[in-house]
């Protein structure tokens, strides 16, 4: 009789039948990047584009609360999320075209995936600073 597959949260013998890796990692952060843009990054564009159509004095509202330093931390997070999610969205793509399910592929495609996202959102606001 074949063995049974173990569960993942199930030791067997006595070690765990799994062990954390990069593409455990990007599942997570493409779940948690996601939830983040549509609760913290919907509302804060649905109040630019409000302060856009309510005239100066709201836009100068939402651009004194956007350049303050908490304003930076949470657009750079954002930002990060977005280029995260994206970096993911582009390696769940690769996969379902049925590439890179190899083990050692997969998780060079994982840390891409992570360092990707990183690079990018550096890119980014080097660009805004500096232009």
């Amino acid at each position: 009789m074949a063995e049974r597959p173990i569960s993942p949260h199930l030791f067997e013998g006595a070690r765990l039948h799994w062990r954390w890796g990069p593409h455990m990692v990007v599942s997570i952060l493409h779940r948690i990047t996601g939830q983040g843009l549509v609760f913290v990054g919907l509302p804060i564009l649905l109040w630019w584009l409000g302060a856009l159509a309510s005239g100066p004095e709201s836009y100068a509202v939402f651009l004194a609360a956007a350049t303050s330093i908490i304003g930076y931390i949470v657009l750079i997070g954002l930002s990060w999320a977005l280029f995260t999610h994206l970096c993911s969205g582009i390696r769940h793509l690769v996969l379902d075209i049925g590439a890179n399910y190899e083990i050692d592929r997969n998780k060079i495609g994982s840390i891409v995936s992570i360092v990707g996202g990183i690079v990018l959102t550096v890119i980014f606001w080097l660009a805004v600073f500096l232009f």
